[in-house]
């Protein structure tokens, strides 16, 4: 079957550069509530899975996200924050599955965040990044 808008494919680098945008703002943000409103309830969450000292784990996970969300704003080292990302909603996605009260999101949250990271990885940065694709 023929594309019905083939004139929209000249644009197909806006789509990763879209996913990773968004994607980077929504890990800033996660990252953020873990150091304000939501902070207790991530050291209970770590607390139950057995991530201590707590005092350091949380707080390490909150600047991971946040470094993580800058890099694929301004597209470097895209594929390894994707990579990073995916791996984290992997276990995210997990841990809601298997034992839901840890975690207490929504488990298609994880699904969603975990599907646009392995996007990004296998694609790329798209455009407007500073990696320079090989």
């Amino acid at each position: 079957m023929l594309n019905p808008f083939p004139s929209l494919l000249t644009y197909s680098l806006l789509a990763p550069f879209i996913l990773r945008v968004v994607l980077g703002l929504i890990f800033i943000d996660l990252g953020i509530l873990i150091f304000k409103s939501e902070k207790k309830r991530w050291v209970e969450s770590f607390e139950a899975l057995g991530l201590n000292p707590t005092s350091l784990f949380v707080p390490l996970y909150g600047l991971l996200q946040i470094a993580g969300g800058i890099l694929l704003i301004i597209g470097l080292w895209t594929q390894v924050a994707a990579l990073g990302f995916a791996i984290i909603t992997g276990i995210e996605l997990y841990v809601e599955w298997s034992a839901g009260e840890v975690l207490k999101r929504d488990l298609v949250f994880y699904l969603l965040l975990f599907v646009i990271s392995v996007s990004i990885l296998l694609a790329g940065a798209g455009a407007y990044a500073l990696d320079i694709p090989l």
